[in-house]
């Protein structure tokens, strides 16, 4: 993919500017990022945040722990707004033998498709 094809893309992202209520429509075909509050890391089962997402807060997760989602379940898409770094795993218990990846929590982290299906994340200290 071309860079100005790449840059159409990402400008074609549905944005809504904190504060303003107002919103940008997407291009058809385009991704719109997921809505995840801050504070929070939502995964969705699906790519391209469709699905009920599950949220999780730093009020409630315990930081350097592997959370492990519902059993059965996996996530394709997510949002990290929990102001910290996130490591998400193929490993529904954490292991490195899978693949894993870890996204940045300042200013927030939206991935419309993982690159595998994530069963399992650490909330990270910094």
């Amino acid at each position: 993919m071309h860079t100005k094809s790449v840059l159409a893309v990402l400008l074609g992202v549905l944005l809504v500017l904190p504060g303003t209520g107002s919103a940008t429509a997407a291009p058809p075909g385009a991704t719109t990022l997921g809505a995840c509050g801050p504070g929070r890391l939502c995964l969705w089962p699906k790519p391209d945040f469709k699905g009920r997402p599950w949220t999780y807060e730093l009020a409630t997760t315990d930081v350097d722990s592997c959370v492990a989602l519902p059993a059965g379940t996996s996530a394709q898409s997510l949002a990290n707004r929990a102001g910290r770094p996130v490591t998400t795993y193929q490993s529904a218990e954490c292991e490195e033998t899978g693949e894993f990846e870890t996204y940045p929590g300042r200013g927030g982290t939206w991935v419309p498709q993982a690159p595998y299906e994530v069963r399992a994340f650490k909330l990270w200290e910094r």
